[in-house]
């Protein structure tokens, strides 16, 4: 096969994905092989390549490669999550364009519209991965909202609702008024932001007293049902037993006492507003005040809001606090930061609202997943300091809201028989839950017409919480064989942002459903941010396209670009120079690949610097091996990349290459080139997983394959001993080998031209090395001596110490007047160290390593000055 010059990625990486596509090298199933098993964790059914995706779904890639080499059962789950608020906002929005309100539409036709969305838009991403290289089993992919996956989590509510574990709630809640859905905890951010803190009269009921309290939010002062003031209060003694009356809408309520009020915060005195916040609500569940909610669910105010109905919250705080001053309510207003939570998804700050919603109880739960992390270690996070994040959200966990006023998701299978709030049964179908509240109402008459299913959704998470179990079909049939073979699964590789949201959930549904750790290790990835060290956004438009970049710089080139600089939980700063240093890389190696294939190959003599050079690459290699497994294992796959990346790009092609090339017009000699051809292909074996697209674009070239000697599954090299005596001493020789290059350059001795060496070899080096040495250096003549070469250039490298004739090769008068500048310069920069140093002030009083530095530089100085003087002594 005739090699092409230059290596194109876009027709090479569309040619072997295809193939291996054909030749089902991706697909796993159970046999006699050890098991290696990733879920991906499924990106939003709405969402497209981003940079994340990138990092996150590359990392899988590498680890799933490598394990596929290392003779494993591969198997690499992928799917998507149904994402029920962002899907939603979306099938809302364009039903919206089309004149269409989600209102008017029955439960089962707004679903129509989202799955026909889903259809047409869902899954762009994962098509957008196999650009990338992922080597995913995509014949096992799954989807959260696919009919097995939401009887799975159907089956498991009503299992934990049967353990007493599920419970129905009145609770303050976090409410989204854009997606109109309640969160949980986890699911609010809370950011800082500048507001004002208003201070308002009230006036006190049959007095022309008034009482001034202060608030951030002055419209719900519509929703006040009581004052409340601080018993100890000598400010507001006159108060107690007294009423006061809300501004605008008149209502009288009751001047209330607890000792929650803070004395020091604002005015003292509290307004009460049940329905609107936590701590208002337990202060009116003690003492018995009245809850009036004034908002709607998009948070504009209802008809509690008087001639603000219908207007949202923050036009009706500009508003009302325009009235307040026209009717001389305002004191003062207030420059006031605070934080404010707001939607993790759709960004819009948060209600706090009572709402009956369905709540999972945590504590009992989590206590197996807490054992797991940070007793027994069955399950380790890397980078370890994560361990500090799990344990404060894990030992501080909350009960977990688990339902969503959505219509895309698993309905709740909560059914309702009569008025009373504990007129319900749970039950994983209508029929089930007929039988159910015929018993518990002990009414046979009762039809599946008598029955409404509750109108919730639950919320996503609490299917991807299963996703390990249940893309294997462990929940329904929990010893089935898949189950059985690849469960627990071995890595998993995703954000810190999710680690609380899926994997510490994951890991309780683990213990929970199936007595087992859901996985091994846990490798949390940084974040990708810019130059400029901010994250990376679609709002700040600093994210670069991803499709874009792999068109550019090639899957392979960008792969490699990522994984530079991304050690396991540090932020990575992506620079797309690094892509563009992937790309590089790739081209060094198919250029490399190209030389080596274009020697004439014959039956000769191996030269000994050949075999020692062959000898020297092979124990390099398997010291890189062995740090790169130690790596592995520590989950530093930057490491591992740079390892290889310097193993090929300078041992390989800058020394193994140069060392045995044969001379122009000459042929290399078989037992060599047969030796170069086997490391070539280690070397691909070793960055398959990183660059799988040029590595088996070359392996194939290299010989006539089968697709079962594929290099996607073919054996990745063996740990084997080596001579570390051997790599120690060939560092000197190529020290010595830059030496003589380095003077060839400064004295512009042309490399044609032959020169001779001599060495006291006081390192004791192994003859076999001079061949390499006067290979390298075209040395004409070498020769080991005991004496210095009077009238020759020398060098150092360690006690070894080399000499290179002057006569013939340079000009004397010009190197000698070169030498004696530099000479009196070093001298110069020596007197000024060594005063510096004779100034017992500054010996005394400078930091000591500032101290050692100056005496280094003294050091060296006196080095150069004896090397310069020996130069000079040996051309005079």
């Amino acid at each position: 096969m005739e090699i092409p010059s230059k290596y194109s990625a876009s027709s090479v990486e569309s040619k072997w994905y295809d193939y291996w596509m054909e030749h089902n090298y991706f697909h796993s199933t159970p046999d006699e092989r050890e098991p290696y098993t990733i879920v991906i964790p499924p990106p939003n059914v709405t969402g497209v390549l981003h940079m994340g995706h990138m990092l996150n779904n590359t990392i899988q890639d590498v680890l799933i490669r490598r394990a596929r080499l290392l003779g494993k059962n591969a198997c690499w789950v992928p799917g998507t999550d149904h994402a029920s608020i962002a899907t939603e906002a979306k099938v809302v929005a364009k039903l919206k364009a089309q004149g269409i309100d989600k209102n008017d539409l029955s439960r089962e036709e707004f679903l129509k519209h989202a799955w026909e969305w889903t259809e047409e838009y869902g899954g762009v991403i994962l098509e957008q991965l196999k650009k990338l290289g992922c080597s995913c089993d995509w014949d096992r992919t799954k989807f959260t909202m696919d009919d097995d996956m939401s009887e799975a989590v159907i089956k498991v509510f009503v299992d934990l609702y049967n353990k007493g574990m599920i419970y129905r709630g009145y609770r303050m809640v976090n409410w989204d008024p854009e997606a109109k859905t309640t969160l949980s905890d986890e699911e609010v951010e809370y950011v800082e932001k500048q507001g004002k803190l208003y201070h308002i009269n009230y006036k006190i009921e049959g007095s022309d007293e008034v009482l001034t309290i202060a608030t951030t939010r002055p419209e719900t002062l519509l929703g006040d049902t009581a004052i409340c003031i601080n018993p100890n209060d000598e400010r507001y003694f006159s108060l107690k037993g007294k009423k006061a009356i809300v501004p605008i809408n008149n209502r009288v309520v009751p001047i209330i006492e607890d000792e929650y009020v803070d004395l020091e915060f604002g005015t003292g005195c509290l307004k009460v507003t049940p329905a609107h916040d936590e701590n208002d609500k337990m202060l009116g569940e003690k003492h018995n005040i009245d809850v009036i909610d004034i908002f709607n669910e998009d948070a504009t105010l209802n008809s509690y809001g008087l001639h603000y109905e219908g207007k949202d919250r923050f036009v009706v705080r500009k508003e009302i606090v325009k009235e307040l001053e026209e009717l001389g309510a305002i004191v003062k207003i207030e420059d006031y930061t605070n934080r404010v939570g707001i939607s993790e998804r759709t960004k819009a700050i948060i209600e706090p609202r009572l709402s009956d919603q369905w709540f999972l109880k945590m504590k009992d739960l989590a206590e197996p997943a807490i054992k797991a992390v940070l007793e027994t270690e069955e399950i380790k996070l890397h980078p370890k300091h994560f361990n500090n994040t799990y344990r404060h959200w894990m030992e501080n966990i909350r009960d977990w809201n688990i339902s969503r006023q959505l219509r895309w998701g698993q309905q709740i299978p909560a059914y309702y028989y009569g008025d009373g709030k504990e007129d319900f049964v749970v039950a994983e179908n209508i029929k089930d839950a007929l039988e159910l509240a015929k018993q518990k109402t002990n009414n046979n008459a009762l039809t599946t017409n008598d029955l409404r299913q509750d109108s919730d959704a639950l919320d996503t998470w609490f299917s991807s919480w299963l996703w390990p179990i249940s893309v294997f079909d462990g929940i329904r049939n929990p010893e089935n064989e898949e189950i059985n073979y690849y469960y627990p699964t071995n890595d998993l590789v995703t954000g810190p942002d999710i680690l609380f949201f899926w994997v510490a959930r994951m890991i309780v549904a683990g213990y929970e459903f199936k007595g087992q750790r859901p996985f091994e290790n846990v490798y949390l990835t940084g974040l990708v941010r810019d130059k400029q060290r901010r994250k990376m956004s679609k709002s700040l438009g600093n994210s670069p396209d991803a499709l874009k970049l792999i068109e550019d710089y090639g899957a392979d080139g960008v792969r490699v670009g990522l994984l530079l600089s991304s050690a396991a939980g540090n932020d990575l700063m992506f620079d797309e120079e690094l892509c563009n240093q992937g790309k590089s890389f790739a081209n060094k190696i198919w250029n490399a690949f190209r030389l080596v294939k274009g020697w004439d190959v014959a039956d000769i003599e191996q030269p000994e610097s050949s075999k020692i050079a062959i000898d020297w690459y092979k124990a390099r290699f398997q010291k890189a091996l062995a740090d790169t497994e130690n790596n592995y294992c520590k989950y530093r796959l930057s490491d591992v990349l740079m390892t290889s990346y310097k193993l090929i790009y300078d041992d390989f092609c800058g020394w193994l290459l140069e060392m045995v090339k044969p001379a122009y017009g000459k042929p290399i000699d078989a037992k060599t080139f047969n030796a170069v051809i086997q490391v070539f292909e280690d070397n691909l074996k070793v960055l398959h997983p990183f660059m799988p697209f040029l590595t088996e674009e070359i392996w194939q070239y290299m010989a006539e394959r089968t697709p079962e000697e594929a290099l996607i599954i073919s054996k990745y090299p063996e740990l084997e001993s080596y001579n570390s005596k051997l790599i120690e001493d060939f560092e000197l020789v190529k020290e010595a080998v830059s030496g003589i290059r380095t003077i060839r350059k400064e004295k512009n001795i042309a490399f044609k031209d032959a020169i001779e060496l001599s060495i006291i070899n006081n390192e004791n080096l192994d003859a076999s090395f001079n061949s390499v040495i006067a290979k390298m250096g075209n040395i004409s003549n070498l020769r080991i001596v005991t004496e210095p070469i009077e009238g020759a250039l020398t060098f150092r490298v360690k006690s070894n110490e080399y000499f290179i004739p002057v006569a013939g090769t340079i000009n004397v008068e010009e190197e000698i007047k070169k030498l004696t500048e530099e000479l009196s310069y070093t001298q110069g920069f020596l007197k000024s160290v060594q005063k510096k140093l004779s100034n017992e002030r500054f010996v005394n009083n400078a930091p000591e390593q500032v101290v050692a530095s100056e005496k280094k530089k003294e050091a060296d100085a006196l080095a150069k000055i004896e090397t310069i003087s020996a130069s000079l002594k040996a051309l005079q």
